[in-house]
């Protein structure tokens, strides 16, 4: 896999992947940047939403679950001091459809944060990760 980050002036950037999706990068403004993107360490947390929610998808609709919203809040904790790592993050999954199944969202959410989730089984090595979810049922 490759990526290429090309300076846009400022502190801005635009980052574009292999697979030619791009995105708009900033810092922040206290720091000297102009707020035209997102920071670099959201997408981090934006990555580990993306993953292991379409991991959670995949399984619940191979599981045969009807369902028809899923949500991921993520909450994070950073270091005071530079570098400012993450040190905590929590992972909140809304699943919402209809006759959804506990054990098997449970299942699926376990799974991915504990096997499957590439993004969530690299950071596990150096932040205290948890995860939980909720169902809405229709």
């Amino acid at each position: 896999m490759t990526t290429q980050v090309k300076w846009q002036g400022g502190l801005s950037f635009e980052g574009t992947t292999e697979s030619g999706h791009s995105i708009l990068m900033d810092a922040a403004p206290e720091v000297g940047g102009e707020n035209k993107g997102a920071r670099p360490m959201e997408l981090v947390l934006l990555g580990l939403g993306g993953c292991t929610s379409i991991d959670v998808i995949m399984m619940l609709q191979k599981a045969k679950q009807a369902v028809e919203d899923c949500q991921v809040d993520i909450t994070s904790k950073r270091s005071e001091t530079v570098p400012k790592v993450f040190t905590k993050i929590h992972v909140h999954f809304i699943v919402t459809g209809q006759d959804l199944n506990p054990k098997k969202v449970e299942r699926a959410v376990n799974l991915s944060a504990e096997k499957y989730c590439s993004v969530s089984k690299m950071l596990e090595a150096s932040v205290e990760m948890s995860h939980d979810f909720e169902i809405i049922t229709l």
